[in-house]
Formats: structure tokens, sequence, C-alpha cells
């Protein structure tokens, strides 16, 4: 009966979807003339039919998921939310109200499924059991792939930072301002440091003083090497000191702690690999070597 019923409810989100993709163009071109008549005119605002299928339905069922987020988990904020997103390089493509929208319709999705697979294959304790596994590992999804993708961009902007501090360094001594050297690093350059750079060289041209944006940089990179080279800037700026000397120095630094980071994780990967060759190679050697030897005590005894 559940299968008739979800069944019955696609078919007909389909035939509304066809319907609204048939008639779109019939819409807009009506919107267009009406558009054109009225040309140059005070007139009030586009009637509910009239607004394109994106504003009348998708933009407030978003807002009310995003809402419904805000109200089952209080201490998540827009800010907050908005943060974690630049960190992880999708400020600009997605949005906190995106995003929550995204962790809500997930969680339902995941809810109904392990209803679904509940009722069908346990029962009446299944359902109840299944959804809410189902319903949280959804809700909490997309949670997962923003920390993945920050970790990764933090990784990057890591391994990023000597050689964009040595470009910085040769452009500064050759003559060139930090705003220019940190132009000359965008043109020359790729990653995700280099779009944090060119964010902060955006924000420093439209106004913003150098030290409010470096200060975003290290919220947003949130990394111990972005937050060191951006304090010495800094205090190279308040107390005069030579940008070039200091940019030497924070690339050797950062270098050394790359080099550092790159000992350990090779220190690492014995004790990593120890528990896969326990459980799967060491078995099928022994298997492969007295397997034989096991087989003819087998026959002599």
């Amino acid at each position: 009966m559940i299968f008739i019923l979800l069944a019955v409810l696609f078919l007909a989100a389909a035939a509304y979807l066809v319907g609204e993709a048939a008639t779109a163009p019939a819409r807009e071109r009506e919107i267009s003339v009406h558009r054109a008549a009225n040309y140059g005119k005070i007139r009030a605002a586009l009637g509910e039919r009239e607004q394109p299928f994106r504003d009348r339905v998708i933009g407030p069922t978003r807002d009310r998921l995003a809402k419904l987020v805000l109200r089952i988990h209080p201490k998540t904020t827009l800010d907050g939310v908005r943060g974690r997103l630049l960190a992880a390089g999708l400020g600009r493509t997605v949005t906190p109200t995106g995003f929550l929208a995204a962790k809500a319709a997930a969680g339902i999705g995941g809810l109904v499924l392990g209803m679904i697979f509940g009722g069908a294959g346990v029962g009446g304790a299944g359902i109840l059991l299944f959804g809410a596994m189902l319903g949280g590992v959804g809700f909490l999804a997309p949670d997962f792939v923003v920390g993945m993708r920050a970790r990764k961009r933090r990784d990057g902007i890591r391994a990023e930072l000597p050689d964009a501090l040595d470009l910085l360094a040769v452009s500064v001594e050759a003559g060139l301002g930090f705003d220019g050297a940190i132009s000359k690093l965008i043109d020359h350059m790729d990653g995700p440091l280099t779009e944090e750079f060119g964010l902060t060289l955006n924000e420093i041209r439209i106004g913003e003083s150098r030290q409010d944006a470096l200060k975003k940089l290290s919220e947003r990179a949130d990394t111990p090497e972005i937050s060191g080279f951006t304090r010495a800037i800094i205090q190279a700026d308040q107390l005069g000191i030579s940008l070039g000397r200091i940019l030497r120095v924070q690339a050797a630094d950062t270098r050394q702690r790359r080099q550092a980071a790159a000992e350990e994780k090779a220190m690492k990967a014995p004790i990593k690999m120890l528990i896969p060759t326990v459980l799967f190679i060491f078995p099928a050697m022994f298997l492969v070597i007295l397997g034989p030897a096991f087989l003819n005590l087998s026959k002599i005894f």
C-alpha cells in the first residue's frame, strides 16, 4: 500500500513538473508582452501566477526548511553556517539558507526511506528505528561533506603557502607594493590559497583596511600558518618593518612546518598499515604457506 501511494505521489509530481516545463515558454512570452505594453509605467508587483516556478515554490519552500532547521538546532546561526561554507570554498555557490534547506530535505528524505525500508523488512518497530537512523544520517550528511571539503581545502592552503610567500617576497623586493604582489600572485598561481588572496585583494580595493582584510583571511583559512602570516604582516605595517624580509622568514618557517607535517605522516604510515596487513594480508599468506602442510598432515593422520 505504501509503495502504491508513493508511486501515485511521484506520478503527480512528475505530471506537475512536466506541465510547468511545457507552459513555461508561453508564460515567459506573456510576461514579456505585458512588460512591453506597460513600459515606463509604475505598476504593481507581478502576480503569483506570473512569477517563475523558482520564486513561487522553490524559494518559499527553501526558507521554510531553513527555519525548521534553525528551530530544531537553536545554536546554529546563519553567520556560523556562512563561515563554514567559506572555509570549505562553497561561500560563493551555496547560501546559508540553501545549505540549511538541504540539511532539512536530506533529513526528511532519509526519514521517509527509513520508514519504507523498515516497514518492508522488519515491521512496526523497524519503521521508527530505520526512519530515525536514516533521517539522522541524512540530516548530518551535509555537515560531514562540508567538513571534509574544509579539511581538504586547509591542507591545500598549507601546501601552497611556502611557494606563495616566496613569490610575494620576490615581488615586494622587486619594488611592488603588497597589493601589487598579491595581484601578481593571483596571475601566476592557482588553487584555494589564490582564491583567498583574491578575495582579500578585492576587499582592500573596495575600501577595507589591510588589517581588517588580513584578519578576515585568517578567519576564513583557519590554519596556524595563515594566522602567523597575517599577524606578521599586520605587525610589519604597524612597526614599519621591511615586508620582504618578513615574507622570507615566513616562507622558511612554513616550509619547515610542511616538512615536519610530511615526516609526521610518514611516521604514522606503518601504524596505519598494520591493521589491514594483519586482517587481510597475513591470513592469505598463512593460507598459501601453511595450507599444503596441513593437507599433508591430514593425509598422514
